[in-house]
């Protein structure tokens, strides 16, 4: 005789059995403290009222490792939380037409009910709220240090922008041009903000990741990502007027036999460059780049440009070279400008 798998009545029976037994004590049988593991995922944002499986899609693979270490003999430390300010959860709040506090506590409440449904490893004991005023006094205290210390300062910068949802998109989030959440056209715009300046860690960041043990290709992935190199700033004067565009270099050597510049289409100096005769090509393609993501714009193989009809005097040999905007040049990397040279050994 067959017997029905009642999953929802044996998992409820389980759950009630682990919050009176925890299967992640910190002790061992013998009352011996076990040696700890720290464990950290990326907290949901419940700017939504529930999860979806894209979020159990990261957290299982986290869960399966802390599950690991747990029958290896550690103590698991595994916290959980809301990643809970920020534009999204506003905008939800104003599409519901409730106050953000209110359908921020309940959403959190119901994704909270769901992830103990899949009865995920968590120490709950150890759960982060970003709402709640006895965390985020601590995140102003650092933030007032860090600008006391010169670490913390405002700068306009270009990011992905939703026109719909009205905030700023990560670079995984837009989809072919589209923001993931509303399939709005997403676009780039430059909005002042702060900025936290890690660069000031570049050297310890980089000797630290021999202390890592990382596999290789993430310690280079990130050795990449921090991009010490050294090099020098160049100011290239522009013609007829008193602007100048700044290049870094790390061969400025080789800027004598420079042919031509070219800027991000974001660049400060992009569309006002333009003359009467390019006006309209240019700020079509400026706009063009705009619906393209970084990624994308990185992963184009057929390099375009666009001539904006204005030159720059070149500084180590007085010759006049012609401006040009191209996308794979971006603007939130270096000056957003750079010389192009002839190739040379």
């Amino acid at each position: 005789m067959s017997v029905p798998y009642n999953h929802k009545a044996i998992e409820a029976k389980w759950r009630v059995n682990w919050e009176k037994n925890p299967v992640n004590p910190k002790t061992d049988a013998n009352g011996k403290e076990k040696q700890k593991y720290y464990c950290l995922d990326m907290f949901p944002y419940p700017s939504a009222n529930g999860l979806h499986v894209g979020h159990w899609r990261g957290y299982v693979i986290s869960d399966v490792w802390s599950r690991y270490k747990l029958l290896k003999g550690f103590y698991v430390l595994h916290p959980m939380g809301w990643d809970a300010f920020g534009l999204p959860a506003e905008n939800y709040a104003i599409k519901m037409g409730v106050h953000p506090s209110d359908s921020t506590a309940k959403n959190v409440e119901n994704i909270k009910k769901q992830i103990r449904d899949i009865s995920a490893i968590y120490d709950w004991d150890m759960e982060v709220n970003t709402t709640d005023p006895e965390f985020y006094r601590w995140t102003q205290w650092i933030f007032v240090q860090m600008f006391k210390k010169g670490l913390a300062y405002e700068k306009e910068f270009p990011i992905n922008w939703c026109p719909s949802c009205k905030t700023g998109l990560a670079n995984e989030e837009v989809v072919n041009g589209k923001c993931e959440r509303c399939g709005s056209e997403v676009t780039k715009k430059n909005l002042r903000q702060w900025i936290l300046k890690i660069t000031a860690y570049a050297d310890r960041l980089l000797n630290d990741l021999d202390k890592l043990d990382w596999p290789e290709k993430v310690r280079k992935m990130q050795s990449d990502w921090i991009g010490k190199s050294y090099g020098a700033e160049v100011q290239f004067p522009v013609v007829g007027r008193e602007d100048k565009i700044t290049v870094y270099t790390t061969r400025p050597d080789t800027l004598h036999g420079a042919t031509f510049m070219v800027l991000a289409p974001e660049h400060d100096m992009a569309s006002s460059l333009a003359t009467e005769e390019t006006k309209e090509v240019v700020e079509k393609y400026i706009y063009d780049a705009s619906m393209k993501s970084n990624v994308d714009r990185l992963q184009d193989k057929e390099k375009t440009g666009v001539f904006t009809g204005s030159y720059c005097i070149n500084p180590l040999n007085g010759e006049k070279v012609q401006i040009w905007l191209s996308d794979y040049v971006l603007a939130d990397y270096g000056t957003g400008a750079i010389m192009c040279v002839p190739a040379h050994d």
